[in-house]
């Protein structure tokens, strides 16, 4: 897996950013709004750095580059506000050197060089003969598709083209069905050519509005940062950081939504046609939160034209409207992945970037795939559930003597030193066959804080029983009255004379105590210190007197419990980590937990829904055939592939060592919003049939709806890690309330 781009594209894009940075900064940027949206001198500048090459080939004088490098250059166009149509450029003049270099040598040589402009238009001439055109102001000529030509449109000079518009960018409305233009090419080869420029374009915008968007969310934190209300910077107050922490996420999903498409057009994978439209979808209404949230941070002096931000807030409109209403292009993707539509799609030529967990994960998750083909009986499969109430005591076992229980775990622990990227490919062998993960995760995360904190007695008395798949452990964190403060513990650790512990209190969500063998308990041993000095975990057995487990039904179909301490005793030895020390212990057991998504949980729903929508009859014919349900599915599956980009990217990012800015808890808080919000939508959609909790898909998607209410809860809720992108990922003040 590689999220890096490559040598050449790094300096590349150090390039590019020095040039905009300087040619493009707020004042030029301001003085082409001022005149006709347009700088030249920028523009030719962009030529003498070989721009307008990338997607020439070289035997006609241009680089040959792959997508992937163009892509760099539009996140810094966008990142700039480039004033100039640069997307519809480089469509453009690898259009005209496909169909017509030989014929139009001279302009292709003027276009690449910087001192013509060519642009394209969007929408076929036969059927709309007056339409608007990025740079239309300004160009020399306009490539376009007229029925089954393509044809290329002079546009006379000195004519004056433009008017005002929202953002004072070079677009103009032409008339292009006119009796002088020429034809570059006919037929269905020439038409492909033309669709698979549009299709790059696209992908082209949906990266400049990335980079928009990124630049607008940091200038709002730099404010955040700076301006203060009421004796404290303004990014301290969750209403301020918290919209900032959602965007930063969608963001980044969609930046990686546009690579995970150009990744999968190059492997020629089934619903990459579909990704297409959904970056640009995506990254376009990003982009417009984004603005206008960055906007409302600045206050009032956000509607002043001295502060730079409106300039954002108005380019994010103007750029990918002049395709139309953005919302076609999820009404496009639902079209290619329900009704089958073809596109031409483009050769996006090399890249260095990669999604595969490699042939290694691929090799292991076969095995399980095995495992589970050769154990799980029609009764087990029955007995199936996604919580702790999944569990089988024989299926554990044999897990473990198969090593599958804690594959990474060493070698000595019963494990395989499984690697990150295979542990990946497990885990989705697991959803797969709709086998919980629960026991074997809290008791994975109790074991390894074994291994690294416990005590030699822990790791002979009880480790062993982990090791052999004998004993199962749950988690012991949340009070009644605590939430997500999990330091703010009361549950009372007393030290005897004898050097053992008593433990009287009471713990809350303590899911799985009913059928493991120990649970890991933070006690508070210290009251008179600040409260996360005076904490300390335990591994404490469950079948010691004084502990009372009672049941706690949630309306997710599944049991979690309560568990009372009175007068528990504990041996010194089941203590973990030192006296006073347990928020060192509970930090790293938190971080393992922060990392999760529920992407796979996504997966599983939107599945879920495509079956019943193909099942369900609507006016005559399947759901699935209705414009509004493509439109609903597509923008769940869309979310999912955010979803996997996000949790590739947190991987990724932990296997390579590189600088992590809350990436887990980005994919955590996402997923889990995305997966409660479309499991709403989805539930609305397949109605009344979504309420039967019948076998099959129905009751799939009835329990997607109720298990995704606590995923935004547990492990944090999605506003603790909001508060954590928030000071991690744009450099805010610690947030409160």
């Amino acid at each position: 897996m590689n999220f890096e781009l490559s040598d050449d594209q790094r300096m590349m894009q150090e390039s590019f950013a020095r040039f905009l940075d300087e040619q493009s900064n707020s004042e030029r940027v301001r003085a082409a709004a001022e005149k006709d949206g347009f700088d030249a001198d920028m523009w030719a500048g962009l030529g003498e750095l070989g721009a307008f090459t990338l997607r020439v080939p070289e035997e006609f004088g241009g680089l040959g580059l792959g997508l992937m490098d163009a892509v760099v250059l539009m996140e810094e166009v966008g990142r700039t506000l480039a004033s100039g149509p640069v997307a519809e450029t480089l469509v453009a003049t690898r259009i005209l050197s496909r169909l017509a270099a030989d014929s139009q040598a001279d302009l292709l040589e003027q276009a690449i060089i910087g001192s013509q402009v060519v642009t394209v238009a969007l929408h076929d001439v036969a059927e709309q003969p007056l339409q608007w055109v990025a740079g239309g102001a300004v160009a020399t000529a306009v490539i376009a598709r007229k029925g089954e030509q393509v044809i290329l449109v002079t546009l006379p000079e000195g004519e004056n083209r433009g008017e005002a518009n929202l953002a004072s960018t070079p677009i103009a409305e032409l008339q292009l069905d006119v009796a002088s233009a020429v034809v570059l090419g006919e037929g269905a080869e020439a038409v492909k050519v033309f669709a698979q420029g549009l299709e790059e374009w696209k992908l082209l915008m949906a990266a400049a509005l990335a980079g928009l968007s990124r630049r607008a969310v940091e200038m709002a934190a730099e404010y955040a940062c700076e301006r203060e209300a009421f004796g404290k910077p303004i990014g301290t107050y969750q209403a301020m950081s918290h919209p900032l922490a959602d965007l930063i996420t969608d963001i980044d999903g969609g930046k990686y939504l546009t690579w995970k498409a150009i990744h999968d057009l190059s492997k020629n994978l089934d619903a990459a046609s579909a990704q297409v439209s959904m970056a640009l979808y995506w990254n376009a209404d990003t982009a417009a939160r984004a603005v206008t949230q960055s906007l409302h941070t600045f206050g009032g002096y956000g509607l002043a034209t001295e502060y730079d931000i409106h300039l954002y807030n108005l380019r994010a409109k103007a750029w990918p409207l002049v395709y139309g209403d953005i919302n076609r292009l999820l009404e496009e993707a639902g079209r290619r992945l329900y009704e089958g539509e073809v596109a031409a799609l483009p050769d996006v030529g090399e890249i260095s970037i990669d999604f595969d967990l490699g042939e290694p994960a691929n090799t292991m998750a076969e095995e399980l795939k095995q495992f589970f083909e050769d154990n799980l009986t029609p009764e087990l499969k029955a007995k199936a559930h996604y919580s702790f109430d999944g569990y089988d005591a024989g299926i554990h076992k044999k897990l473990a003597e198969a090593k599958f229980l804690f594959p990474a775990w060493p070698k000595e622990y019963n494990g395989r030193e499984a690697e990150p990227y295979v542990m990946n490919a497990l885990r989705q062998v697991w959803e797969e066959y709709n086998w919980t993960t629960h026991p074997v995760s809290t008791t994975d995360l109790v074991g390894t804080m074994i291994r690294k904190a416990g005590s030699e007695v822990l790791k002979e008395e009880v480790l062993t029983k982990i090791i052999n798949g004998d004993a199962v452990c749950s988690l012991g964190y949340s009070e009644p009255g605590c939430g997500s403060d999990v330091f703010a513990a009361k549950t009372k650790a007393t030290r005897l004379e004898d050097g053992s512990w008593r433990i009287d209190g009471a713990k809350m969500w303590t899911s799985g105590a009913n059928i493991a063998q120990y649970v890991i308990l933070l006690t508070r041993t210290n009251p008179d210190v600040p409260k996360h000095k005076g904490l300390t975990m335990f591994i404490v057995p469950l079948d010691t007197p004084g502990i009372e487990v009672q049941p706690v039904y949630t309306f997710q179909d599944e049991r979690t419990n309560a568990t009372f301490y009175d007068g528990v005793i504990v041996k010194d030895e089941y203590r973990l980590g030192e006296v006073d020390g347990g928020v060192r212990t509970m930090a790293a057991a938190l971080e393992l937990e922060h990392g999760g998504g529920f992407n796979k949980s996504q997966r599983k729903m939107f599945r879920s829904a495509e079956t019943l929508c193909r099942e369900i009859q609507y006016k005559g014919q399947p759901l699935i055939k209705d414009v509004d349900a493509q439109k609903r599915l597509a923008r769940a599956r869309m979310h999912f592939y955010i979803s996997e980009m996000l949790a590739n990217r947190a991987l990724w990012v932990g296997v390579t060592g590189r600088e992590n800015k809350a990436y887990g808890p980005m994919i955590k808080m996402f997923s889990s919003e995305k997966f409660q919000s479309d499991s709403r939508d989805l539930l609305d959609l397949t109605a009344p049939y979504s309420l039967s909790k019948r076998e099959g898909a129905a009751g799939e998607l009835n329990l997607a709806y109720r298990h995704a209410h606590g995923t935004t809860i547990y492990g944090g809720t999605s506003e603790v890690h909001r508060s954590m992108i928030a000071e991690r990922a744009l450099g805010l003040p610690r947030t409160r309330g």
